[in-house]
């Protein structure tokens, strides 16, 4: 029986950390604190409501903030269309809303119902180096303009917007902003005591937690706050209703938990890995990165290989688990909205694989991941192999 592939897709998920199995197995059972959270006439109902403020609060500490802030939710697409759409509900739908045109399809797609509703809406374009332009987006600014969504990394390129001076200029203007974290949080220092950011949206399964869980930064005094787009009960301060998911939550806190706790020892292995792994992908025949080189997640590489197609060169990968671009747009078969944006053309689009390493990742999987690599480009270019 074969061994499983390498797994160099970090980017798209995480597996679930031993600590965060343990949370979640602690919240499931008669043995654990199985409770409603909601249930506050007695002591089952007060245990889990426990386990959700701890990591409510965990969540909070990771990237400054109050817990009062953080709002649950399935993941950071709802937290993107709560945010996004919420807000405009609560205008009537009137104003203008600036975002960028690589953003992930959990904006974009939000801000093309809004559309449909009647705001303007502006689709920034990207630098070639994947980057928001500060400039360009202070010229897009208008006097209705009512919120900014700029997601803080992205996620095929793993390049990193300057979230801090975009803060800074749109909330010198009286605009909301609403970023996109998905990608940053427990990889990027953040500190929302410094940036000034409304909203941010947060996924669990990006940083060791479990999937189907996230949250909303809803920065206190933000107006206008954003309207719930799921009723039925009003839970989470109004937000969001629904029954919170114990185990899921429980889960969420201590990922958050260890990402703190790991800070340093992951910075250090990503940096030293990260670099070692662009190093060797860019030493292979045709390979282009795509996005700036220094100005992204060190753990994250998103090359192009001339000559070769990116889907039959997945398909002949059999011994790597990898991606070519974001997984939720995988079943679609066209090139990234995220490659034509930063102007690759449609060829280098149609060649780019995105690589993305983890804690796990050793440099043994570098090396035996790239000799495959290798191998497959000569074998579908038709040249010997050495």
């Amino acid at each position: 029986m074969s061994s499983k592939p390498i797994y160099l897709d970090y980017l798209a998920t995480t597996p679930i950390a031993p600590e965060v199995r343990d949370a979640m197995l602690g919240c499931l059972d008669e043995t654990g604190d199985f409770g409603n959270p909601a249930s506050r006439t007695h002591v089952y109902g007060w245990q889990a409501e426990h386990r959700v403020e701890i990591a409510r609060g965990a969540i909070a500490d990771l990237i400054g903030a109050d817990p009062r802030e953080i709002i649950f939710t399935s993941g950071a697409t709802e937290a993107n269309n709560l945010a996004i759409k919420g807000v405009f509900e609560a205008l009537q739908f009137k104003g203008h809303f600036v975002t960028s045109a690589i953003e992930h399809k959990a904006v974009l797609d939000p801000a093309n119902q809004l559309q449909r509703k009647g705001v303007g809406v502006s689709f920034l374009p990207a630098t070639k180096e994947g980057l928001m332009d500060v400039d360009a987006l202070e010229r897009s600014l208008r006097d209705d303009t009512k919120l900014v969504s700029i997601m803080w990394v992205n996620n095929e390129l793993g390049t990193i917007n300057p979230i801090t001076e975009i803060a800074q200029l749109v909330k010198s203007k009286g605009i909301l902003l609403h970023v996109d974290a998905a990608q940053a949080v427990g990889k990027l220092p953040i500190n929302l005591a410094d940036v000034p950011v409304d909203f941010m949206s947060l996924s669990g399964h990006k940083l060791y937690g479990p999937k189907g869980i996230g949250a909303l930064f809803v920065r206190r005094g933000a107006t206008p706050a954003p309207v719930a787009q799921i009723h039925g009960g009003g839970h989470e301060r109004g937000f969001r209703s629904g029954t919170l998911p114990t185990h899921q939550i429980a889960g969420f806190g201590a990922a958050a938990k260890l990402a703190s706790d790991r800070w340093e020892e992951d910075q250090a292995h990503y940096a030293s890995l990260g670099g070692y792994m662009t190093q060797r992908l860019l030493g292979l025949e045709g390979a282009t990165l795509n996005g700036s080189l220094t100005i992204r997640l060190p753990q994250a590489a998103n090359i192009s290989f001339d000559g070769v197609e990116g889907e039959a060169l997945l398909s002949a990968l059999v011994g790597l688990a990898i991606s070519s671009g974001s997984a939720c747009n995988s079943a679609v078969m066209k090139p990234s909205h995220v490659l034509l944006g930063i102007g690759a053309g449609r060829a280098r689009a149609d060649s780019a694989l995105r690589f993305s390493l983890g804690r796990s990742t050793r440099r043994e999987d570098i090396d035996a991941a790239i000799d495959e690599l290798d191998a497959t480009l000569r074998l579908l270019r038709g040249k010997p192999l050495d």
